[in-house]
């Protein structure tokens, strides 16, 4: 952890009743994965975070995904650049920059794990080390972006985290030839993480909410968009829905590995998602909810 410690307060709780809790749950939580997460400072560092992100999102370019100058500038105007490392070998990063409105917000740019580390929750202790790093500086909130079809994104931002959906942006970035995306559009949902909401200090401890799908539809919820027999979206008429309290929204088990073997039909569950979830979003509903089995909760409806 850093040990530049700023006072300041959130709400009407104090950086040291607030934050340095944060730094205690999210040491606890870099000890579970057996890593050491530390700030990146020194241009080894950050050639090493940029080298560690190309390794994980292979854009197909040969351009890295983000230059050594620009991250060595973000990283000397004070900026959030923070690796995870094993035996001094770093198998995780993750880079953020300060937000507008000034003061209140941090964005999460980009945040990779290598896939030698993966399964060790590394990518849990890099964002609560951010937490709290945001935290100690009076922050309330961190943003990023995540790609709505992928569904372990989803659990791990809604459900482990704690963090809501704000907005469907539609082909954000437009399209990325890497060995993630695909080259097949770059729809994001953005994400709030508000810092020192109850819910979002359980689910850093580990007391986690996650959706009951059978309990939802026992109660009304209905089923908007699921996985079809072919494999590809099925999506129930609006009619059907349009009025319900409680929407549910499916997305594939594994969009990745779809993009691969069938990129027509992942191409068809972009377009179902964009227009089912974000169509909701536009209207104002909100998502309040994830289950593993790859279901949106979505409530808060206009008829």
């Amino acid at each position: 952890m850093t040990d530049e410690r700023r006072p300041g307060t959130v709400g009407n709780m104090t950086v040291n009743t607030v934050a340095t809790t944060a730094f205690h749950v999210a040491d606890a939580a870099a000890r579970r994965s057996g890593v050491n997460v530390r700030i990146l400072d020194g241009l080894a560092d950050v050639r090493g975070m940029v080298a560690l992100f190309d390794e994980v999102w292979q854009p197909d370019s040969g351009s890295p995904l983000m230059t050594v100058e620009h991250a060595r500038a973000m990283s000397h105007s004070g900026n959030y650049l923070a690796g995870a490392f094993i035996d001094d070998q770093p198998v995780g990063a993750c880079i953020g920059f300060f937000a507008a409105p000034p003061g209140v917000g941090l964005h999460s740019h980009i945040a990779g794990v290598t896939g030698a580390a993966r399964g060790r929750s590394v990518g849990f202790a890099l964002k609560l080390h951010q937490r709290a790093w945001a935290l100690e500086r009076g922050l309330t909130e961190i943003t990023w972006t995540y790609d709505p079809l992928v569904r372990r994104n989803a659990f791990f931002n809604l459900v482990k985290l704690g963090a809501r959906p704000r907005e469907y942006l539609v082909d954000f970035y437009g399209d990325i030839d890497d060995a993630i995306n695909g080259g097949q559009g770059s729809d994001r949902l953005l994400v709030a993480w508000q810092l020192a909401h109850p819910a979002v200090i359980d689910s850093c401890a580990g007391d986690r909410r996650e959706a009951d799908v059978a309990e939802l539809v026992a109660a009304g919820a209905v089923v908007a968009l699921d996985v079809a027999d072919t494999g590809g979206p099925r999506v129930t008429p609006g009619a059907a829905w349009g009025r319900a309290d409680t929407v549910l929204v499916r997305v594939p088990p594994d969009i990745e590995a779809l993009r691969g073997a069938d990129p027509g039909r992942a191409r068809e569950w972009r377009s179902a998602v964009r227009d089912v979830l974000g169509g909701l979003l536009e209207k104002g509903a909100a998502v309040t909810g994830f289950a593993r089995s790859g279901y949106y909760v979505v409530e808060g409806i206009s008829s």
